[in-house]
């Protein structure tokens, strides 16, 4: 472990500006602790802009009534299938452009970064034109009321229409990731975000001479600021100006390639669809104890996932390594970067568990002082917060796995634990014991504990080390 605990080789200003401007550092040799560091922090910041833009669309969408705010939440939850299909294709393109990077292939870097995108453009333009032609139809299947139906449409099909920013964003991105080259992701979400966040108000609005829109001015805003933010990726990719440059030569079919990608992409769309899948489920079930139950629940998890932000940014980290010291032929290396990812995580998360859970009911209380909803956000807060240092584990053993391409794995472990254990727990100790919803909530740190250490033991078997892609 010597290697891994080496000292940061610059000052600490200067390594700051290193992460935040992108750094030529190789990632297969080095101190792992500052490699983990250059690519989390970028990945954080530009999570952290994901995050503030949620909450400052929902304040402008919030004004404008009921209605609107229903037709943004039921297009989100149909949008959220196609981020299924991007997080799948984007585990794709990280795994194999970190393995040629690797390899000192920058060739078949940047052949395979042609295929993800083609396959992106296709996915992206078929889904949209089915979105945006079937939007009113879609509301209705997701039970909005007619008003809904009448007045959020044209926001649905433009959200909808305009999949191929999403795929595009999502797998662009996962292909700088995988290059090392995460300070360029994290602008073009900066980008593409304060572009939303500007045109927002304007739009909705019709502030400073725009159009009024209304809720549709939202989806304008959105689709402007993603569409910005890919073609910046674009100019970044065919300018050469990160690790992995597009050419002309490259703009071909490479069969072999693009089966390769399909086949690790395929199974990563499934295991984001069953954790997909099993949170609706959850959903549904606690929905199932009334409004105040569904309030708590939402109110809690917003607070859950926003504290858990560095920790996707350690474990993309991880997933970088892991591919690209594969690929140098360095397994031992990749496996270090885990467990020494882990050691940080866990460590962050027992903290961020132990505040949460201390401070549950001022933090619910910053949000509501409904006596009905902050005993169950307190609760649900409380519960999940305690299986905190085993989620850090999970979150980075599923990713070192994908960034190994072996996304069959923890696809396995996604549909054993959310599918047979989760759900089913969570409707016995629900449904057949006096705890209500907060048997949701418990049976949530029961199984991502279950989770965290089957993904232990199959990781120590090693066998992610040999999967070919």
């Amino acid at each position: 472990m010597q290697e891994a605990v080496q000292p940061l080789r610059s000052p600490k200003r200067n390594f700051l500006k290193e992460a935040l401007a992108g750094t030529e550092q190789d990632f297969t040799q080095g101190s792992l602790t500052q490699g983990i560091a250059l690519l989390a922090i970028p990945t954080v910041l530009e999570m952290v802009m994901e995050s503030t833009f949620g909450i400052v669309d929902a304040f402008w969408v919030a004004h404008l009534g009921a209605d609107a705010i229903a037709t943004v939440g039921l297009t989100e939850s149909l949008v959220v299938l196609i981020f299924s299909i991007a997080l799948g294709l984007s585990v794709a393109a990280t795994a194999t452009v970190a393995r040629r990077i690797g390899e000192k292939d920058s060739e078949g870097a940047s052949i395979a970064a042609v295929q993800v995108i083609g396959c992106g453009i296709l996915v992206g333009v078929f889904t949209g034109i089915a979105g945006w032609h079937f939007a009113p139809q879609l509301l209705a299947w997701m039970h909005a009321s007619p008003e809904v139906v009448r007045s959020g449409s044209r926001f649905t099909s433009i959200a909808l229409g305009s999949n191929i920013c999403i795929m595009l964003l999502f797998l662009i991105n996962g292909i700088f990731r995988g290059a090392g080259d995460a300070a360029i992701a994290m602008r073009t979400l900066w980008l593409a975000n304060l572009i939303n966040l500007s045109l927002d108000p304007l739009f909705i609005n019709g502030w400073a001479g725009f159009p009024r829109l209304g809720v549709t001015g939202a989806a304008v805003s959105t689709t402007t600021g993603r569409s910005i933010g890919v073609l910046y990726q674009l100019y970044i990719l065919f300018g050469g100006r990160s690790r992995i440059a597009v050419a002309r030569r490259h703009l071909r079919v490479h069969w072999n390639v693009l089966r390769r990608l399909l086949r690790v992409g395929s199974v990563a769309m499934l295991q984001y669809f069953i954790a997909i899948a099993s949170w609706v489920g959850l959903t549904r079930l606690n929905a199932g104890f009334g409004s105040a139950a569904a309030a708590g629940y939402t109110l809690a998890m917003r607070m859950i996932m926003f504290a858990i932000l560095p920790s996707w940014g350690i474990s993309s980290a991880a997933a970088t390594l892991v591919g690209q010291n594969l690929g140098a032929g360095r397994p031992e290396r990749s496996e270090r970067a885990v467990w020494l990812a882990g050691i940080y995580n866990m460590c962050f998360l027992t903290v961020v568990g132990a505040g949460l859970f201390t401070f549950a009911p001022p933090l619910v209380r910053l949000f509501t002082t409904d006596s009905a909803v902050t005993p169950l956000g307190v609760a649900c807060l409380r519960y999940i917060s305690v299986g905190y240092p085993f989620y850090a584990w999970g979150m980075i053993l599923e990713q070192a796995f994908n960034g190994a391409g072996d996304t069959v794995t923890p696809t396995w472990v996604n549909f054993f634990c959310y599918w047979l254990l989760q759900i089913p727990l969570a409707w016995w100790l629900a449904g057949s014991t006096p705890m209500g919803p907060r048997g949701v909530y418990l049976a949530t740190p029961s199984v991502e504990s279950l989770m965290a250490v089957v993904c232990v033991i199959l990781f120590r078997q090693g066998k992610w080390k040999r999967v070919k892609i």
